[in-house]
């Protein structure tokens, strides 16, 4: 028999995190985490809930022998303050990485997000890998996200023996996803802005454990932009996806922040990611297509009708 591999995988609770969990378990002994909740899970799959700051973590490392880790927990903007938020995603994964090198664990994935190059007026008509992070210059939101992004390149070039690889999705929807975008498009009534229709790219999270799978199995260290070669409007997308569109005044700039703050609409449509409902974003994933092999199975109508459907059902 192979040796079956060790994998820890953070963020366990989230939907993305318990699909990759199934696709690896049988194969490998998996290992969950969580730092907000104990997670219900398949037989010989051990569980933990406990803050990777706090001296629990290192006993996992300790008791168990790891060979890789998938860490895809972090805390979103809408679901924390920022200094809670700061500690969890930057120092948090600071702390994942030097247990890492103190256990030799010899492999690390880390799911990051597109949100870290920032919308622009001035962004190319494709953002590849070797593009400016610039998500802080136009957020303080955002900085989490790109300090660990600057973290775990650090770490990437300092330490190769860690084998890291930094995957950068699109937009990640489908069931049981609770994102920004997934949480604007699950609802009846969605915000537009006036005059602004950007393009933006859609994977389904089925894809995207297929992808993180993929990258921890063939173990090609690296960055990795990780989306589909097809893009939509996003008020098509709007459209597409069962929704009515609120159109929102988007000048005087400031405007369409000072509305989503005075209805409380931080969770799905938060004022710091504005700009990215005005700018496209578009990323060109053939480099992890082409080294990988790999190509999404799901098109955008099999992620939009998923919303449609549960509207339809709510209805």
């Amino acid at each position: 028999m192979p040796h079956k591999k060790t994998v820890l995988v953070t963020g366990a609770a989230g939907s993305l995190a318990k699909r990759v969990i199934a696709r690896l378990h049988g194969k490998h002994n998996v290992i969950a985490v969580d730092f907000r909740r104990k997670v219900e899970t398949d037989a010989g799959v051990p569980s933990y809930k406990v803050d990777m700051q706090k001296r629990g973590f290192e006993d996992i490392f300790r008791n168990h022998k790891i060979d890789a880790v998938i860490h895809i927990g972090r805390i979103f903007a809408h679901e924390s303050d920022r200094q809670r938020r700061y500690n969890a995603n930057v120092l948090g994964t600071k702390r994942l990485l030097e247990l890492c090198r103190k256990y030799s664990v010899s492999e690390v994935v880390i799911h990051s997000t597109y949100f870290v190059y920032g919308a622009s007026a001035y962004n190319p008509a494709l953002l590849d890998e070797d593009a400016p992070l610039k998500a802080s210059e136009v957020t303080q939101d955002l900085v989490d996200s790109v300090e660990v992004e600057s973290l775990a390149q650090i770490y990437l070039w300092k330490y190769p023996e860690l084998n890291i690889t930094i995957l950068r999705p699109c937009n990640v929807l489908g069931p049981g996803v609770r994102n920004s975008m997934s949480l604007l498009l699950s609802r009846s009534v969605a915000p537009v802005l006036l005059g602004f229709s950007p393009l933006m790219q859609f994977l389904h999270v089925d894809d995207m454990a297929d992808a993180l799978v993929l990258a921890f199995e063939q173990n090609k260290p690296g960055i990795y932009n990780v989306a589909p070669d097809d893009w939509v409007a996003y008020q098509v997308a709007v459209e597409q996806c069962g929704c009515r569109k609120l159109p929102v005044m988007s000048v005087p700039p400031v405007l369409p922040k000072l509305i989503s703050n005075a209805l409380n609409w931080n969770a799905f449509f938060p004022p710091y990611l504005i700009n990215y409902f005005k700018y496209p974003v578009i990323i060109d994933g053939r480099l992890f297509r082409e080294t990988f092999d790999w190509k999404p199975r799901r098109n955008m109508n099999d992620i939009f009708s998923y919303y449609r459907k549960a509207k339809l059902l709510a209805a």
